[in-house]
């Protein structure tokens, strides 16, 4: 074989040595992709430092919805992914969902103006038992039907209670936790819930079944394990968000679909 035709063989071996390089790097972040799904807790001007991680100032918050805003992020509403992902569609570039948990009242004063401010749908995991309650920290049911109706809230059960779903003592308890939260909810609002958020992030197969039984589309957690495909729509990832996010570059990162520090919880019976 002659130099020339030695030197030309070469660079092919490179150009698809680098092909297949980039190609298996590809498959990997494929895999690893999962939809943006934000997890916020409180929207609040008053720092708690035993809740702290859980709180986002209003004015980060606003920052952040100006963030997706300015740079053209598909924000969607959370049960529209229910059929991209049945069917194993392709999730649009820069597709993103925003959650709260735990229905604090100051999701309907500081960021509800925001939401409309922007037109961005959003899902409220609601603690049903914590509706209204005496401490006029949670939102009561005028507030949630109000935030429904504007088209934009999307509301999804929380459990009953607030404790994790593992605490529950019997089998008739951990059911009321998952069906009675779906059956109270769409009789006070009168429109179907067709997402579960599992308390504290934490479940196994058992509840996960149940969830489905239920009657649920979707059940959303943090990082629920490796065992769980990324598009598995009863054990969605999601992203904690955090003052900490306030900075672009890091709520870039976390609405990249990439992006998964935070320690969810999967508990095994």
């Amino acid at each position: 074989m002659s130099k020339h035709k030695k030197i030309i063989f070469g660079i092919i071996a490179v150009f698809l040595s680098l092909a297949a390089f980039v190609a298996a790097g590809g498959l990997f972040l494929s895999r690893q992709y999962a939809v943006p799904i934000l997890m916020y807790h409180s929207v609040n001007p008053v720092s708690d430092k035993e809740r702290n991680r859980l709180i986002v100032s209003p004015e980060i918050f606003e920052r952040q919805m100006r963030f997706l805003k300015e740079h053209h992020y598909n924000v969607v509403s959370l049960d529209s992914l229910i059929p991209i992902l049945e069917e194993k569609k392709k999730i649009p570039p820069k597709t993103v969902a925003i959650t709260f948990d735990d229905g604090y009242k100051d999701n309907y004063i500081y960021a509800f103006p925001v939401l409309k401010k922007y037109q961005f749908s959003t899902t409220i995991f609601i603690i049903v038992s914590e509706v209204g309650r005496s401490l006029n920290d949670r939102l009561d049911w005028g507030q949630i039907k109000e935030m429904q109706d504007s088209g934009l809230v999307i509301i999804g059960s929380h459990a009953i209670g607030p404790d994790p779903l593992y605490k529950m003592k019997t089998e008739k308890e951990l059911r009321r936790q998952i069906f009675d939260s779906k059956k109270i909810l769409e009789e006070k609002l009168g429109r179907e819930v067709l997402a579960f958020s599992y308390p504290e992030g934490m479940f196994d197969q058992h509840m996960k079944e149940l969830v489905k039984g239920a009657g649920y589309k979707m059940a959303v957690a943090t990082k629920p394990g490796k065992e769980f495909a990324n598009d598995d729509l009863f054990a969605l990832k999601r992203q904690r968000i955090s003052t900490n996010s306030g900075d672009g570059i890091v709520l870039w990162a976390q609405a990249s679909g990439y992006y998964h520090p935070s320690k969810g919880k999967k508990r095994n019976k």
